[in-house]
This record gives C-alpha cells, sequence and structure tokens, in this order.
C-alpha cells in the first residue's frame, strides 16, 4: 500500500481525516523498548491543532490508544498500533467541495483515481491530520535513537520570505531540546515574530503561505546507506515527500550549491582528537548515499495551504463547467510551523528503519 514504508521498520498510516480515527502500525520495533508515554505525548503536543491563532481552530486532544505491542511500557515485539480517535469533525463544511475541487488540493485527483467515491472531508486521507499518526511512529522512533546517541531536531527556517538562522555546523541534543520546548520553533525569537506577523498578516487577507523546514540529526555513524539508488537522501527523501504539501527537499547547500564553484562547495577534511572531519558540511553529511558522521542537515519546503478564503475559479464536476468556490470552515493559514515535528518524526523513523537494516534487525 502506497501509506506505508519501511524495510525493518515497517510503518503504515490509515484512516481520514473526518472518520472514527486515524492510526498508525509499525512493525519491527525491536522488542524490550521503553517508550515513555507522557514524552511522546509532548512530541505530539507541538503538532496538536487549535493551539494558538497561527493554526487550524479544529480541537483534538491527539492522545493515542496503544491497540497491540505495547506492554507494561515496553515494546513487546508484536506489531504495535495505535488510533487517534477523532472528535471535532465539521464536515458540514466541506459538502461543496465533493463537486468543486480545491485549486491546489488532492480533491481532482482524488475524484479521477477512486471515480468519486474518496471520503474528503477535510482532505480525507491526504489530510494534514494524518500526521498525527506519523508523529506517534516518529516520536518512537526518536526516543530508540536517543537511547543509543542518535538525535533528530528541527526549526522552521522560513516564512513567507522571513528567514531564522540556520543551525550551527555541529547542532547538539540540547539545542534540538531547546527549540522543541518554544511555543514557536525558531532558533531567532525575533525572527520568529516576524513570521508570525506574516502568518496573521496572510490569515487576515483570507490567504496562506508557505515554509521552509531545516532538519538535522547528529551522533549517526558513518557508512550508513548504499550507492545510487538507495542511498540516505533516496531513503528519506522518498518518505519526507509522503508528508502531505510537502513540495521540496534538499541536503546540505541543495540548490544553493548549482550556483557555487567547486571550491566553495566542497568540505575540505581535517582530524580533530584522532577523528576525520569536514571543516564546512555543504554536503549535509552526506557522499553517495553514505553519511559521513557529518551531521545530517536537510531541508524541507511546505507549500501554502490550499483551503484559503478568498473566491477561486474551479469547475463543478458534475457538470464539467466553470464554477467558483469560496472555501469555509477551519483552516491553517500556514503548516509549515507545525510540520515541524512531522519532520523529526518522519527522518527518525527512516534513520531507525536504516540502521536497524544495517545491523540486521538489532543496534
Amino acid at each position: 500500500m502506497s501509506s506505508e514504508f519501511g524495510r525493518i521498520l515497517r510503518v503504515g498510516v490509515f484512516g481520514q481525516s473526518h472518520g472514527k480515527a486515524i492510526g498508525v502500525t509499525l512493525d519491527g520495533l525491536p522488542a524490550g523498548e521503553a517508550v515513555d508515554l507522557e514524552e511522546l505525548q509532548r512530541f505530539l503536543g507541538r503538532r496538536r491543532p487549535g493551539n494558538s491563532p497561527l493554526s487550524t481552530a479544529r480541537k483534538e486532544t491527539d492522545v493515542p490508544e496503544f491497540l497491540s505491542g505495547l506492554e507494561n511500557g515496553r515494546t513487546c515485539g508484536a506489531p504495535l498500533c495505535a488510533v487517534i480517535r477523532n472528535s471535532d469533525q465539521h464536515s458540514g463544511d466541506y459538502a461543496e467541495l465533493a463537486d468543486k475541487p480545491r485549486p491546489g488540493h488532492a480533491d481532482y485527483t482524488a475524484w479521477v483515481k477512486w471515480g468519486g467515491q474518496a471520503d474528503m472531508r477535510g482532505g480525507g486521507h491526504f489530510s494534514g491530520r494524518l500526521t498525527a499518526p506519523l508523529c506517534v511512529a516518529g516520536g518512537i522512533a526518536k526516543q530508540i535513537l536517543a537511547r543509543r546517541g542518535v538525535f533528530v531536531g528541527a526549526h522552521l527556517d522560513a516564512v513567507a520570505g522571513e528567514r531564522d538562522r540556520p543551525f550551527p555546523l555541529y547542532p547538539t541534543a540540547e539545542l534540538f531540546a531547546e527549540v522543541a520546548a518554544k511555543p514557536f520553533p525558531v532558533l531567532d525569537d525575533g525572527a520568529g515574530e516576524r513570521m508570525r506577523d506574516a502568518i496573521l498578516a496572510a490569515k487576515g487577507d483570507l490567504d496562506s503561505v508557505g515554509g521552509v523546514i531545516e532538519c538535522a540529526a547528529v551522533g549517526l555513524p558513518a557508512g550508513l546507506g548504499d550507492p545510487m539508488f538507495d542511498g540516505v537522501e533516496n531513503r528519506l527523501a522518498a518518505t519526507l515527500f509522503g508528508i502531505p504539501a510537502v513540495k521540496g527537499v534538499e541536503f546540505g547547500a541543495g540548490f544553493a550549491a548549482a550556483e557555487w564553484r567547486g571550491s566553495r562547495n566542497n568540505d575540505e577534511f581535517t582530524v580533530e582528537n584522532g577523528r576525520l572531519r569536514a571543516r564546512t558540511n555543504h554536503a549535509g553529511g552526506i557522499l553517495g548515499g553514505i553519511t559521513t558522521g557529518m551531521p545530517l542537515v536537510l531541508r524541507v519546503a511546505v507549500k501554502p495551504t490550499p483551503s484559503i478564503g478568498r473566491a477561486q475559479r474551479t469547475v463543478r464536476l458534475s457538470r464539467m463547467e466553470d464554477g467558483e468556490l469560496t472555501i469555509h470552515g477551519r483552516h491553517d493559514p500556514c503548516v509549515a510551523h507545525r510540520a515541524v515535528p512531522v519532520v523529526e518524526a518522519v527522518t527518525a523513523a527512516v534513520l531507525l528503519d536504516m540502521l536497524l537494516e544495517g545491523n540486521h534487525g538489532t543496534f
């Protein structure tokens, strides 16, 4: 199924935005791993809607209910299944969209693929709501990785042209925790204020804005990944593009490197305390699809929310004629800030899968 990823750690996401529940399955988790449910809930709280005027007013507790795979706070070797009950759906707000697809959304492509039978209330299976169970999987992966000295963190790099400062050459677990504890996930709080102003300005104009998220992982060993079609970039990019609204992924300097000379882009090597290091990290910790031991750094581009309050031109599918659509209901003027923990979650889950694969299911 397309809503699954992983090889040793197989993650599957199910449900629809306005269905009874959404959920996740994890098969291949190492047995005996402790899961701190309070820490997991704090992680989910970073993504949860209804916390500020910057996000949708939909109120959901996002408390996962574990149906299997977890006994006495530890993984038991059986496939783990968790569900999150939906409780605050306003499905009537979406009645018009069954015949009038939203510009920029999957309403039309889902209508074509499933012959008009897809449940698209609230975006259905394409909704950002499905990132909540992704965070359950990734939150557990983050805990397992941290016990092995691998830490994943992210911040909001840019919104509407306003930029945060980048991660330092060597970000730390403490820095990740500091950003995660903030109500708005940035390194520079002044930049965060400008980003918030831009989001609220778009909301006031019945419009939306996108953003960029920078994510890093530290503590990874050198040598993880394979060349060409099974590299670390390949595995991460394929899954990161599964996050709703993601339209671009780059590693290290990314597209900026295309404008540089090699003398600037190349990361010169040095030896520090008997270990090989790079003086810069334009490669993002990956060469030839294989980790170098430097921090892994990637950025994800998130498009503006398609559901906006302005009148837009669309079509009436039932009549195949031009029409106009004004979207009502509760929608995020920007999803990028809530997607920061989602990018962490997906990155952590993929890296855990690759580490388990490299160590034959244990590491």
